[in-house]
Formats: C-alpha cells, sequence, structure tokens
C-alpha cells in the first residue's frame, strides 16, 4: 500500500506505534515464514500471524463450496482480513472486506472514491457492472467502470485494489 499511499502509510504506523523498521522487520519475517522449504501453508500462516480467526463461515461462490476466515485488524475497525479457501484447504483469495453489520460508505459517484474507503466489492457492486483487470502484483486488482460525476456527466474509470482496499483512480 506504501507504493501507492506513502502518508497514509506513514500515518498508520504512527498510528499502531510501529516505526518503518518495525514494518521492514514484520515484512522480512512474513516474507521468511512464506518462502521457506518447509513453509507452512497460507492459511496456517495466517494463523500464525494473526491468531484465531474471529468467524469462520461456508461461502457458495458459483460451483465452488468454500470456507471464508475473518480476522479485525486495528487499523481498520470497520474491515476484516478474510481469505478463502477451496477444498482442500487451498487459498484461493485474501482480500479486505467490510465487517458484518458495519454500513459501506455511500458511492454513488466518481467523487465519493476515496483512499482506503471502500472495497473491491462494495465499487463493483455501487458501479455495475464493472470489469475485472488484472493488478501489477498478485495482491493488487484493477476494476474499470462507468460511473456518474458531480456535474451529471458520466466518466471511464479505472480503480485500483491493494488487498481489496481502494488506493487510487488511474489517471
Amino acid at each position: 500500500m506504501a507504493d501507492f499511499q506513502p502518508g497514509r502509510v506513514e500515518d498508520a504506523l504512527r498510528a499502531l506505534g510501529v516505526g518503518r523498521g518495525g514494518m521492514r522487520e514484520a515484512n522480512r519475517r512474513w516474507q521468511a515464514m512464506a518462502r521457506a522449504r518447509r513453509a507452512p501453508g497460507a492459511l496456517a500462516r495466517y494463523r500464525s500471524a494473526l491468531g484465531a480467526p474471529e468467524s469462520t463461515v461456508v461461502r457458495q461462490v458459483g460451483d465452488l463450496r468454500s470456507e471464508a476466515y475473518r480476522w479485525p485488524l486495528p487499523l481498520w475497525p470497520d474491515l476484516r482480513f478474510e481469505v478463502l479457501t477451496a477444498p482442500g484447504g487451498g487459498v484461493w483469495l485474501e482480500q479486505l472486506v467490510r465487517a458484518p453489520g458495519r454500513p459501506a460508505p455511500p458511492l454513488r459517484t466518481v467523487d465519493d472514491l476515496h483512499p482506503w474507503s471502500c472495497t473491491t466489492d462494495e465499487v463493483a457492486r455501487a458501479f455495475a457492472p464493472a470489469r475485472p483487470m488484472e493488478g501489477s502484483a498478485p495482491t493488487r486488482w484493477r476494476l474499470a467502470f462507468e460511473a456518474p460525476t458531480v456535474s451529471g456527466g458520466r466518466r471511464h474509470v479505472v480503480a485500483e485494489f491493494t488487498w481489496g482496499l481502494l488506493q487510487r483512480l488511474v489517471p
């Protein structure tokens, strides 16, 4: 997220009481665990880093029966980190989603799209039909859609997301 929103990341580090060195060390440990010869599976890594999930539910996505694991995050109390697993336990999606019972921000025009305010699913629903596009890294996605403007027109928009959280609109 620091690639897109360095100022917000600095603010988040201060709010969490962590310096840049602490962030680099946490990333180093995560990368070492993920790339170790005998690395645990992705779900086990998340359990190790985040503890027991707050909730686990079965979700049907098309023909795929999936389990959704959700963890609260101190930085975003209205969001949850969600991991979806396929039968057999393989992780196929990791993203931030709105916490149950928390309202999504009102998204009516392109001017309502602010960094770190909404999730991929919320934008896709608000501005349907949205076309998913490949992002620049495995944890990044883009959506292309048409959105109304405050002046009453319409604008073609490409929004970039990291871990399912809006980062920016592509110029």
